[in-house]
């Protein structure tokens, strides 16, 4: 039903629309009084709880950072049946992102582009939205992804992270250090050893009791992979989010002057699944055991979902597949999911 609405509606409005009509009904799910009713359709058949991160997940499977940029949509998205939702990335200034038209699917592909560049109510704002969320029973998981405000100098992002931080960390379940999106200027280049060391270092001082993880690039070379991931071990970080979106536009089905008419931006979804899956792979070899890795890039089904799992992810997050699978996304991964371990016992 969804794919025929997808195909011969939603398909034929520009993308960042068709995103801000799927927000009004997600939005609208607790507005109406009818997330308990929902969540009860959509939550797992059994148990899928993972507990990672001092707490426990209801499922392993959650939303990644970038659908619900301004954290207007946490409460609907629990009700939909992800374990945990990662709102943002949040900046502490205010800002719009990048010219429109600035998101374009590549329906061949199920990826998108986006070069959306951060757009936020800021860090102020959006706590204020999320406070009221804490404490409330049933909710998924919070996580809070952060990055760099675009006014701010690369020389002064320590400060400009600390001030999200300050904000933000006592409302989070979990907070995300973002250095990876391509579309921010030299924020990529925060991962550089010399520069993210101090930079997370700072972040966590401030973060207190508040779980710390840091958002990496699938475009990292391997070594660099490797250590970023000693680093983190070093620090004390509690976690690891691979992969964000890349900038390769390697073995696309899509025609090329379609991808050429999207443009710059990073790339999501199906492409980048191998790439995501190998890094995964690269970071579990090298941190112990209980460091909370979330494996984010081109899950789809239930059976990708346990492949990352069974690869060392402690948790798996998805985003584009939900613009093409739709509002019950969710509950077929955990149902999915509930079926290949009652299988497989």
């Amino acid at each position: 039903m969804y794919r025929l609405l997808f195909d011969h509606v939603l398909s034929k409005f520009e993308p960042e629309r068709a995103h801000h009509m799927a927000a009004l009904v997600i939005r609208a799910i607790p507005a109406l009084g009818a997330a308990t009713a929902v969540k009860r359709y959509t939550a797992p058949t059994g148990d899928l709880s993972v507990h990672t991160l001092g707490m426990t997940f209801p499922t392993p499977f959650g939303i990644a950072a970038g659908f619900d940029k301004d954290g207007t949509m946490f409460a609907g998205l629990s009700a939909l049946g992800f374990g945990h939702v990662e709102v943002g990335t949040l900046t502490a200034h205010a800002q719009p992102g990048n010219p429109k038209p600035r998101l374009f699917r590549l329906v061949d592909d199920k990826a998108l582009i986006n070069r959306m560049g951060f757009n936020n109510g800021g860090a102020q704002a959006a706590a204020r939205r999320l406070g009221r969320e804490r404490g409330r029973s049933g909710r998924a998981v919070l996580g809070i992804n952060i990055g760099k405000s675009r006014v701010v100098d690369v020389d002064r992002a320590i400060d400009d992270y600390l001030t999200s931080t300050a904000v933000l960390a006592p409302i989070a379940d979990y907070l995300v250090v973002n250095v990876s999106s391509p579309n921010t200027p030299g924020l990529r280049g925060l991962q550089e050893l010399d520069k993210l060391a101090p930079l997370l270092a700072a972040v966590k001082a401030a973060a207190g009791r508040t779980p710390l993880l840091v958002k990496i690039a699938p475009d990292l070379a391997d070594d660099e992979v490797v250590r970023i991931s000693e680093l983190v071990v070093r620090l004390g970080l509690d976690g690891i989010i691979a992969t964000n979106t890349t900038i390769s536009r390697e073995g696309l089905r899509s025609k090329p002057s379609l991808v050429a008419e999207a443009g710059a931006g990073g790339l999501s979804g199906a492409p980048v699944a191998a790439r995501s899956l190998a890094v995964l792979r690269i970071i579990r070899g090298v941190v112990p055991a209980d460091l909370c890795v979330i494996s984010v890039g081109g899950v789809d089904t239930a059976e990708d979902v346990a492949a990352r799992l069974a690869a060392g992810a402690t948790l798996v997050q998805g985003y584009t597949a939900f613009l093409y699978r739709g509002p019950l996304w969710a509950r077929q991964i955990n149902r999915g999911l509930a079926r290949l371990r009652s299988s497989a016992a």
